[in-house]
């Protein structure tokens, strides 16, 4: 299924993986809209695309704002969830209600939220692809990352029922070097990128690019629905 003329919005399109995401399906044809929260952000990836990308802010809390974006935007063929605030890697005990709610706000809540928005609006045959993770499978990171990506992967097998003959799947990165770890000290996140290196069976941590082609593939073929995808430089087999 070639992507040529179709229009992708990318949710969290600003930077990291979301980028990543734009920038392979504008190589393929495709007119990329990205969305984030700031309008800065907003500018400067749009800047950094191909001509014919475009941009708007959203505020995912918002359910207005949700609404707003789809008149602004209109008809989509894909959508494409990528946003999410820094990993949390909290212990159980400095787990506040507040502190809990704040993390699937983004990932889940707003995941949710823009898919209900956006539904009526994806062409028939047309695509979502979600974003999970590899904690899903690996309890050692906590119970938040956890959690939501356990969330995650049911929340896309549900829909991929609920929306057919529209595809619902996810993709569930591994460790990749993106902004998402940039809650953590420089020494600990480097620290952390090369331990993880030294134990993937591939011998290194993954790159945006290696991601962003999983999305792509799952726009891009035709037959696969309710998939969580591992990009994972082999995580969950060590």
């Amino acid at each position: 299924m070639s992507l040529k003329n179709n229009r992708v919005l990318i949710i969290g399109g600003t930077s990291g993986i979301g980028l990543g995401v734009a920038t392979a399906v504008a190589e393929r044809g495709a007119i990329p809209i990205v969305a984030s929260r700031r309008q800065s952000s907003v500018d400067r990836a749009v800047a950094q695309l191909p001509e014919g990308a475009s941009g708007a802010t959203v505020d995912l809390t918002d359910e207005g704002s949700l609404d707003r974006l789809a008149r602004t935007v209109g008809d989509i063929d894909h959508l494409v969830f990528t946003a999410g605030e820094s990993l949390e890697l909290a212990s159980l005990a400095d787990l506040t209600p507040a502190r809990i709610t704040g993390f699937f706000q983004t990932r889940f809540v707003g995941a949710l939220s823009a898919v209900r928005t956006f539904a009526p609006r994806i062409a028939e045959f047309g695509s979502i692809t979600l974003t999970s993770g590899t904690a899903a499978w690996q309890p050692g990171f906590g119970a938040l990352p956890v959690s939501v990506c356990g969330a995650m992967n049911a929340l896309t097998t549900a829909l991929a029922v609920e929306l057919a003959p529209i595809r619902v799947n996810a993709i569930a990165p591994g460790v990749v070097r993106t902004p998402l770890w940039d809650a953590m000290a420089d020494a600990d996140r480097h620290a952390m990128y090369g331990q993880a290196a030294q134990v993937l069976p591939l011998g290194r941590i993954g790159e945006v690019d290696d991601v962003a082609l999983a999305y792509v593939y799952c726009m891009e073929q035709a037959f696969g629905t309710g998939v969580v995808l591992k990009v994972d430089g082999g995580t969950v087999l060590v």
